[in-house]
C-alpha cells in the first residue's frame, strides 16, 4: 500500500492520532503536536484520504516518516509531580551569593539528602564495603535477581520478631526504597485500579500509581493528633456515594512511618490502622525507610510485628533501606519484604514481584554485601552507639530549628513538634502577614528572593498554608535559615495587626 503524507486541514480527529499506512492510530510525541500548532498547522495524519494538501518537502516527508512515538507509560510518568511543577519556577530563582547584592548564599531546607549532612556516613558500613571489595571478590559477579542469599537473610531476621519468622524467600533487594515502593505499586496495581495514600504524603507514591494508570485517594493525616490517620475521614472514603465501588477498586493502603512531616504513630494507632484494614480487606503497604529514626520515647513499631500480634490477618508489604538510617543514598540499597496473612493473600502478588525482579538482574552486587554488617547492631561493634549518637543529633538540631521559629516569629506554628526522620511542618498564620503573601506559594516565592532561603510549600504535598523544612544540617546553617525566616517574617508584619502578633 503507497503511503502518502499530508498536512490536515480540517479539524483532527478524537486522540490527536498519527494513522500509519495501516490505519493503525499511533500517538505522536507531544512535542511534535504542539510545535505544529505553534506554526499554525494541525499534528499530521499519514495515509488519510481526500481533502487535505499533499507535502511536497521531501526533508519534511523524512521527518515525519521517523517518528518515535514514547510509550503511552512514560507519557504518564511525572504528569502527577505537582511538587516539581510546582516548585521548579522557585528554585530558579535562587542565585549564589556571589549573584546577590546581598551576598546571601542559598540555604535549602527543602529537602533532607542525608549525603549532605554534616554527621558523616557511618563507618561501620565504609568499613563492610571495602572489605567486599577486598575480601570478597565474588562480589564483582551476577546473584540472584532478587538479591544474593546472605543480604536475603539478614533482612528476613532484621524483620522477624517471635510472633512472626519471615522467610528470606520473602525478601527483594531493590534499587533503593523508592525501588521497592515502585516493584511493590507495580506487583499491586491494574489501570483503574485504586491506591489509598496519606496527605500530606510522599508524592511519590502518585506518581508510580499514575505511571501505572492506577488512581490514588487521599486520606488525611491530623496536624492536631501528631500527623495522625484521620480514621474518620478513612471512614468516610469506604462508606461514600460511590462507597461499593471504591471498596472493590482499592488493591492497597499506604502508610509511612515514621513519616516525611516528623510524625512517629503509636502502637495503639497502628492496631487502629490494622483494625480499618481488617474490616475492609485492604493490604497495607507500610513504608518504613526512616526505620528507628525516632526521639526520646517515641518508639518505632514495625507495621508486620503487629499484625503478627494481632493474629496475622491483614497482609502487610514493608519496604526500606539504608539511604536515611545510614547516610548513604547515593548507594541505593532498599529492599520489600512481603508478610502475608494466614490466608496467603499475598502469594500471587510476590510471585510477580519477582518476575518484575528478574527484569533488572538484581541490585549491584557489591552494594548488598554491606547488608548483613549493618543489620546486626547486635554483633557489629560500635554501630548501636553511631545510631544513638546519630538520633541524638537529629533531635538537638529538629529543637534549635522548631523552638528559636516558634518562640521569635508568632505568625508561624508548629502543630506537632517532630518525634522522628528530618522533618518539620509549620503552619502560617497569614493574618499576620502583609497582602503581598497570600498563601503558601507567596511565602516561598518571596523568602527565596529576599532571603535566599528555600523551603517547601505545603500546596506540593497536598497541605496548603504550611511549608516544610528539614532540619538535617549542621546547627550553624539551621541558626542561619532560621533567622533569616524570622526576619522575613518581620518585615512582611501587617501593621493592623502587628499587636497581635507580637502577643
Amino acid at each position: 500500500m503507497k503511503t502518502t503524507i499530508y498536512y490536515k486541514t480540517l479539524p483532527l480527529y478524537k486522540g490527536d492520532a498519527i494513522l500509519s499506512a495501516t490505519g493503525i492510530p499511533v500517538t505522536p510525541p507531544i512535542g511534535s503536536c504542539n510545535a505544529k500548532r505553534n506554526a499554525g498547522m494541525d499534528p499530521i495524519c499519514l495515509g488519510r484520504p481526500a481533502k487535505l494538501r499533499k507535502l511536497e518537502d521531501e526533508a519534511e516527508k523524512e521527518e515525519l516518516l521517523w517518528l518515535c512515538p514514547s510509550s503511552v507509560k512514560s507519557n504518564r510518568t511525572g504528569l502527577k509531580n505537582s511538587v516539581q511543577r510546582i516548585i521548579q519556577p522557585i528554585i530558579d530563582g535562587i542565585k549564589l551569593g556571589s549573584q546577590r547584592t546581598d551576598k546571601k548564599d542559598p540555604i535549602s531546607l527543602a529537602s533532607a539528602d542525608s549525603s549532605f549532612a554534616h554527621v558523616p556516613p557511618c563507618t561501620k558500613a565504609i568499613e563492610a564495603i571495602v572489605q567486599a571489595v577486598v575480601r570478597k571478590p565474588h562480589t564483582t559477579g551476577y546473584t540472584h535477581a532478587c538479591g544474593s542469599p546472605e543480604s536475603r537473610c539478614a533482612i528476613a531476621s532484621h524483620h522477624s520478631s517471635p510472633e512472626h519468622q519471615l522467610s528470606p524467600e520473602h525478601v527483594i533487594v531493590t534499587n533503593g526504597c523508592s525501588g521497592a515502593l515502585e516493584l511493590s505499586l507495580e506487583s499491586l496495581l491494574d489501570p483503574g485500579t485504586t491506591l489509598l495514600v496519606p496527605q500530606p504524603g510522599l508524592p511519590l507514591y502518585e506518581e508510580i500509581s499514575a505511571s501505572i494508570g492506577a488512581n490514588v485517594i487521599r486520606y488525611r493525616l491530623d496536624p492536631h493528633q501528631g500527623w495522625e490517620c484521620d480514621m474518620n475521614h478513612l471512614e468516610e472514603i469506604m462508606t461514600s456515594k460511590n462507597g461499593n465501588t471504591c471498596c472493590r477498586a482499592i488493591r492497597a493502603m499506604v502508610i509511612t512511618n515514621p513519616s516525611t512531616h516528623g510524625s512517629v504513630f503509636s502502637e495503639t494507632h497502628l492496631t487502629q490502622i490494622l483494625g480499618f484494614a481488617l474490616k475492609y480487606r485492604i493490604p497495607i503497604i507500610s513504608d518504613e525507610v526512616y526505620g528507628d529514626l525516632t526521639f526520646g520515647s517515641n518508639r518505632f513499631h514495625p507495621m508486620a510485628r503487629l499484625a503478627a500480634v494481632h493474629g496475622r490477618k491483614v497482609p502487610i508489604i514493608t519496604t526500606s533501606g539504608f539511604s536515611k538510617q545510614f547516610l548513604v543514598p547515593g548507594w541505593r540499597i532498599g529492599w520489600v519484604a512481603f508478610q502475608d496473612n494466614s490466608y496467603g493473600s499475598l502469594r500471587e502478588v510476590e510471585k510477580g514481584a519477582r518476575r518484575l525482579a528478574n527484569l533488572q538482574h538484581g541490585v549491584s552486587h557489591l552494594q548488598q554485601s554491606v547488608i548483613p554488617a549493618l543489620l546486626s547492631v547486635s554483633t557489629t561493634p560500635g554501630l548501636a552507639r553511631w545510631k544513638e549518637d546519630f538520633r541524638n543529633v537529629l533531635k538537638s538540631q529538629a529543637t534549635l530549628l522548631c523552638s528559636k521559629l516558634m518562640n521569635e516569629c508568632h505568625c508561624l506554628d508548629i502543630r506537632s513538634p517532630p518525634q522522628g526522620s528530618m522533618y518539620a511542618i509549620v503552619h502560617l498564620d497569614l493574618d499576620c502577614l502583609d497582602e503581598t503573601i497570600q498563601d503558601d506559594m507567596d511565602f516561598v516565592r518571596l523568602l527565596v528572593r529576599e532571603e535566599n532561603v528555600f523551603v517547601l510549600p505545603g500546596s506540593s504535598f497536598g497541605v496548603p498554608g504550611t511549608f516544610r523544612v528539614a532540619y538535617s544540617s549542621c546547627e550553624r546553617i539551621l541558626e542561619m535559615a532560621s533567622q533569616r525566616i524570622i526576619n522575613f517574617c518581620h518585615r512582611h508584619r501587617r501593621e493592623k495587626r502587628r499587636a497581635h502578633c507580637n502577643q
